[in-house]
């Protein structure tokens, strides 16, 4: 089957663009304007280095030698020095998917045609792409101000051939570990490309930007976007087991205080819950006025994530279609400017701000399941333990959950307060957005499993309802999750259990049925 294709022009890429991207392998191309817009302003940088035109990076050196001229014989050695001297990350390699992200993003960036970089140049980059060849670029040592610089410095290095990469048949499938780390010219050659001699502004227009710490927001708000329906899902699985009242979900209230995520997980919670026998057993004569806040109040603490979330992503679609290099090239007017466009502070509050309400879900998960788990607040049997005791049930899942939400608590202090001057105190002011990024990673992967510990908890749970009718989309939610996981009867291993549910929620599998039955916003 032919592959799909994806047009790239340097103003209309979207996080579902991108998420497309990843799924569906498509071969991406430049648009005509965006390989006319190219050409035109790399005649301007060919017309002005034949003039002897002085231009920051282009015909001067680097930072704080920005005031040393360059030769015209020795302009494109500046630009493979540039990439030599900056390839200086050190850590782990990171994702391949983050990598082939943050590839798509630089070649939108350039396709503008405000950068200068040849038209040839850009077709390489593009053709590593679409063949999966994929640079390996450790984690560390962006500090997310003058661009990602030792991150893209790694990816051009691949470019030049002095490199390493891996080939991919799907970023997303593939175990990285297993694929076979190449020089980045050998791999090139597998698939008849040459590595590229830089000409004058190319190094630096393609280190220069946001790329590795926007690749990593893309990613990361396309899953929060799913993870914020996952989270709704839970709360309503926890609200069946511990028996709630679905006063606390009436819209009536919420129209009072009207934020939209609010609404909208209101919304959500008794769509999930409707027609629960559960809720009918105890709508009369219950003892409890009001449940607890982890359950009483999921509309306005799940919603206020929401609504950080929607405010997060909509900096990364700016970002994903900003220029951010430096200097920058204005064709019709013939001239260069130099500025800061490659600063990360944008993405660096984004991806603190996203850190935080991702950890919200985790912190509120958690102390659902522990109500579940606590027989004193429950009414179930004591950690969901059939034969008490001899079993321990789900007792140490409870463990696993406060572990994550308590190295969440410390990975969600913001790294952009930090700063620490470089480059000889010209570059005085850091974002440490690829940190912030990074960190925010970490607390994705996180809740995850915060949540699968949640959605397996309450299942459990709901084993002790039976044979009472489960709500509409709580229903189909249980089901799927017992074609993977059985229900606990005796004491087994239950990390593979955990990594059965969160497979699941990563899969999409729980969203497409229920979706199916039930619409959740």
């Amino acid at each position: 089957m032919a592959r799909k294709k994806l047009v790239v022009d340097g103003k209309s890429l979207t996080l579902d663009k991108v998420d497309f991207f990843l799924k569906e392998n498509p071969i991406v191309s430049l648009s005509n304007d965006s390989k006319k817009n190219v050409i035109k302003a790399r005649k301007l940088i060919d017309k002005w280095v034949d003039e002897g035109k002085v231009i920051y990076g282009v015909t001067t050196g680097f930072g704080e030698f920005a005031n040393v001229s360059i030769s015209k014989k020795d302009i494109e050695k500046l630009q493979e020095n540039l990439i030599v001297s900056h390839s200086t990350g050190v850590g782990d390699p990171l994702p391949p998917f983050i990598v082939k992200i943050m590839m798509l993003l630089r070649v939108n960036a350039l396709a503008s045609g405000h950068s200068g970089i040849r038209l040839e140049t850009l077709e390489l980059l593009i053709a590593m792409i679409n063949n999966n060849i994929i640079p390996v670029i450790p984690s560390q040592g962006s500090v997310g101000s003058s661009g990602d610089l030792a991150p893209l410095s790694h990816l051009v290095l691949a470019m030049i051939g002095k490199g390493e990469a891996q080939i991919y048949k799907d970023v997303m499938k593939d175990n990285q570990h297993k694929v076979k780390v190449l020089k980045s010219s050998f791999a090139l050659k597998k698939f008849g490309l040459a590595p590229v001699k830089l000409a004058a502004k190319e190094g630096l227009a393609l280190i220069n930007g946001t790329q590795m710490m926007t690749a990593f927001a893309s990613y990361i708000c396309i899953e929060a976007k799913r993870l914020e329906k996952i989270a709704d899902i839970a709360g309503a699985l926890s609200h069946e087991t511990l028996r709630g009242t679905d006063n606390a979900f009436d819209l009536r209230l919420h129209k009072l205080r009207p934020f939209p995520g609010q609404i909208t997980v209101a919304k959500n919670i008794l769509a999930m819950i409707k027609d629960s026998e559960i809720r009918e057993s105890h709508r009369e004569n219950d003892p409890r006025v009001q449940d607890s806040y982890s359950i009483r109040c999921i509309p306005q603490i799940h919603g206020a994530s929401r609504d950080s979330i929607d405010y997060v992503c909509s900096r990364v679609e700016i970002e994903l279609n900003s220029v951010n290099d430096n200097p920058l090239i204005f064709p019709d007017d013939e001239a260069h400017l130099e500025g800061g466009n490659f600063h990360g502070q944008p993405m660096a509050l984004a991806m603190d701000f996203m850190a935080i309400a991702l950890s919200e879900y985790a912190s509120v998960s958690e102390r659902r399941t522990e109500r579940m788990l606590n027989g004193s607040l429950s009414s179930l049997p004591r950690f969901l333990a059939k034969n008490g005791g001899l079993n321990s049930g789900l007792m140490i899942a409870q463990y696993t959950s406060a572990a994550l939400v308590s190295e969440n608590k410390v990975l969600a202090h913001p790294a952009s307060v930090d700063s620490i001057p470089t480059s000889a105190n010209q570059e005085d002011h850091n974002s440490m957005g690829s940190i912030a990024a990074r960190k925010c990673f970490q607390i994705l992967k996180n809740v995850q499993a915060v949540l699968a510990i949640e959605i397996l908890t309450a299942c459990q749970g709901l084993e002790f309802h039976k044979p009472m009718k489960y709500g509409k989309g709580t229903e189909i939610v249980y089901k799927e999750i017992r074609k993977s996981v059985s229900p606990l009867l005796n004491d087994r291993i239950i990390y593979k259990d955990i990594e059965s549910v969160r497979t699941i929620i990563m899969n999409d599998l729980i969203l497409k049925k229920v979706q199916g039955i039930v619409k959740l916003v």
